[in-house]
């Protein structure tokens, strides 16, 4: 017997995102189980409507999101279109709202409106707080590869999907004997920077919080690239400042921030203001010596089959739980939304 509450898979609208947090072959398996599986048609999404379809799914146009029933779950990535301003569902995507980001209060100001819950992907934890499904490794990935490439002067604008193969081609191109620092080497983007980095044949010293409790900015600089991997929640010693970037003989010439934190409280690189994109990937920060920053806020989406497959694999339990609603990981996801509206009117 189906279950009361659907999974309504809406299309994204950002620009240069073709990933989805729910593969067809893991829409299968919910449908067998029992749920309501809707997919929004989209011309972007890497995967085609009618693998859906065949899925068992019922396809819809793109953005009737704000029809579906009232107890269905409305999943997505990212910040849903204004084809409703007020928010009214239980939605779960990341919102990238609760850490003091721009167009945070514009968001939750959405589900104030609406009377909805965000259920915000980045806080999806296990009982020891460690989250529970990411795309950090492939953040990871892609950040460290396209910092590679930078510094081998060969990464081109601009960006467009790819595939593992086609990424990895182009990281055993070439040499040139590059060091990489990861920091934040354990996470989930750690490991994947790392991986990258192995594939390229650029050495790489990895540091996570025992190495940037009493950070060595001497040995920082003493790298040809930086890849930031850390997940801050809460203000910490700066990676990189002003100084650092202006410093005479400095050896580090490419930064990728793959955790894009600049506009939070939280962030470990306060040298820009900005984040890169796919049109314009790198940005001169300084010119003698030279430094270059890569910043792009969907790394993930330049590999956009692979990431999702990854996600949607780790994702599927979750969802089940989801709809037969007896999962503590959604409910402390929830308890942060709560918070996040408490803090909101309390700053007013």
């Amino acid at each position: 017997m189906a279950t009361s509450t659907g999974i309504w898979l809406r299309r994204e609208t950002a620009p240069n995102e073709q990933r989805t947090p729910l593969v067809p072959g893991d829409a299968a398996e919910l449908v067998a189980g029992g749920v309501r599986v809707t997919v929004e048609e989209s011309a972007h999404r890497a995967f085609p409507a009618v693998e859906y379809e065949r899925a068992g799914c019922r396809v819809v146009p793109g953005d009737t999101w704000p029809d579906a029933p009232p107890n269905d779950v409305v999943l997505g990535l990212k910040e849903p279109s204004f084809a409703s301003s007020a928010l009214s569902h239980r939605h779960v995507f990341f919102g990238h709202a609760y850490k003091g980001q721009d167009g945070g209060p514009g968001l939750l100001g959405r589900f104030t409106a609406g009377k909805g819950t965000l259920l915000d992907l980045e806080y999806l934890t296990d009982d020891a707080g460690h989250r529970v499904v990411a795309f950090g490794y492939w953040a990871g990935y892609v950040g460290a590869a396209l910092a590679v490439l930078q510094h081998r002067g060969q990464l081109k604008a601009p960006l467009t999907e790819l595939t593992r193969p086609e990424l990895d081609g182009q990281l055993r191109d070439s040499a040139n004997g590059a060091r990489a620092l990861v920091v934040g080497a354990l996470g989930r983007s750690g490991q994947g920077a790392r991986e990258a980095l192995a594939v390229a044949g650029v050495p790489a010293t990895a540091w996570d919080i025992a190495e940037t409790r009493d950070l060595d900015r001497d040995a920082l600089l003493d790298h040809d690239i930086l890849i930031n991997a850390v997940f801050a929640t809460e203000p910490g010693t700066p990676f990189l400042t002003a100084a650092d970037v202006a410093r005479p003989g400095r050896r580090l010439t490419v930064v990728s921030d793959v955790t894009c934190d600049v506009t939070s409280a939280c962030n470990r690189l306060p040298i820009y203001q900005q984040v890169t994109d796919w049109a314009e990937p790198v940005r001169r920060l300084h010119d003698e010596p030279p430094l270059d920053l890569i910043s792009i806020d969907n790394l993930p989406s330049l590999l956009p089959r692979e990431s999702s497959v990854a996600f949607s694999h780790g994702l599927l339990p979750q969802l089940t739980a989801l709809v037969s609603r007896r999962a503590a990981v959604w409910s402390r996801c929830e308890e942060h939304f709560h918070h996040a509206l408490r803090t909101m009117t309390s700053n007013k």
